[in-house]
């Protein structure tokens, strides 16, 4: 049997920051390396993709013994930063849980997902179809790994083994990124008929979309997702204290909902400038989208969902379908025709300070993810 958790430990062992939310962190290169060693110890045969400079997907592939249905396992190599930790890369294990950045978000997951590969590789592999486990880069900022994956790589369904308590996950919310800036006059600071404040001019965009994220979470919820929801992110303007600013900029972040239109966050902001600028002509701002990614769901009775809660019924294991708040691959993984759901272990500290995974649970998401192989690739 694969030593799934020694594997694991190995790693979180590994520095894999992503370098375009931290720059020049290490990357995914030495991780990367690992899970390709990893792989072809398992019997799986490898290839890999250089996304960016120093920054390749590994893909595992078990052919099967005949034509028939094929599966993806995915999970993304990249962790958010280190900040606030003392020791991120020494992967500590105490009461059932291995703690480290990246333990739970999302190594536990690409773990188990080797482990499910390992396991099938060692009964004589799958027998029909085709067995895909893809780690990629960069998911945490614009999932350059998963856009190029479905460039080369296409299944007849998909689980992303993000952490879901062992929960069967079947959509996410989606979000958008905008940035507005308001333009105003600098002047020195005794002089106020000269000078135009941008700062407080900022204050007014906030105020409304205070009011408006109010409304967005009082106004109907999805069943498993809650509401759409936004939050000003950051924001800085200025010069000196004697000088009236010239001009502010906030970035702002939209939690989408399948079935609000593309652009949504957008029209939104700019919604509110066109009548900030009704209500005073020298008013000035603009509003742009930086990075926007959609919704996803598929269908609760859809084969694949359906196949792993019989899986977790037969094992005793509890059948809760669920959606995330997070944003994954899953949904660019669904925009090439790859019908996905999410299923991963369980812990805590998702971007936090102390993150851990509960060990066992990395086991069982193995064990299920090996079983759901055999009965899909068939």
């Amino acid at each position: 049997m694969h030593d799934t958790l020694a594997f694991l430990k190995d790693l979180v062992a590994i520095d894999s920051v992503n370098p375009s939310l931290v720059p020049g962190a290490a990357g995914e290169l030495a991780v990367a390396e690992r899970i390709a060693a990893e792989m072809r110890l398992c019997g799986l045969d490898v290839q890999t993709t250089e996304v960016a400079p120093g920054r390749p997907n590994v893909i595992g592939i078990l052919e099967g013994r005949g034509p028939g249905s094929s599966l993806l396992l995915c999970g993304h190599m990249d962790t958010v930063s280190v900040a606030g930790m003392t020791k991120p890369f020494d992967p500590i294990e105490r009461d059932g849980r291995l703690y480290g950045r990246g333990a739970q978000d999302m190594k536990g997951g690409v773990a188990a997902m080797l482990g499910a590969a390992a396991a099938i590789a060692d009964a004589g592999g799958v027998a029909s179809g085709r067995l895909i486990v893809a780690a990629v880069v960069d998911e945490e900022y614009s999932s350059i790994g998963a856009e190029a994956l479905i460039q080369d790589w296409k299944t007849n369904a998909a689980v992303v083994t993000e952490p879901t308590d062992l929960s069967v996950a079947i959509g996410h919310k989606g979000f958008a990124w905008v940035t507005v800036k308001t333009r105003g006059c600098a002047a020195h600071g005794s002089r106020p008929q000269e000078g135009r404040d941008a700062i407080i001019r900022m204050g007014r965009v906030l105020n409304r979309l205070e009011a408006l994220d109010h409304e967005l979470q009082a106004g109907p919820a999805h069943s498993l997702l809650g509401t759409p929801s936004l939050h000003a992110s950051t924001i800085g303007g200025g010069h000196e204290l004697s000088v009236y600013p010239s001009r502010c900029t906030l970035d702002l972040e939209r939690r989408t909902l399948v079935g609000e239109p593309d652009g949504v966050a957008l029209k939104e902001v700019q919604d509110i400038i066109e009548q900030l600028r009704l209500e005073d002509p020298e008013f000035d701002a603009t509003a742009e989208s930086r990075l926007e990614r959609p919704p996803y769901e598929v269908a609760a009775d859809h084969p694949l969902p359906s196949a792993l809660l019989s899986i977790l019924r037969t094992a005793g294991r509890p059948t809760r379908v669920t959606g995330m708040s997070f944003w994954t691959d899953a949904a660019i993984l669904a925009r090439a025709g790859i019908p996905s759901i999410l299923f991963g272990p369980s812990g805590r500290g998702l971007h936090s300070a102390e993150e851990y995974v509960e060990l066992e649970s990395v086991l069982v998401c193995r064990n299920m993810l090996a079983e759901l192989a055999r009965v899909f690739c068939v």
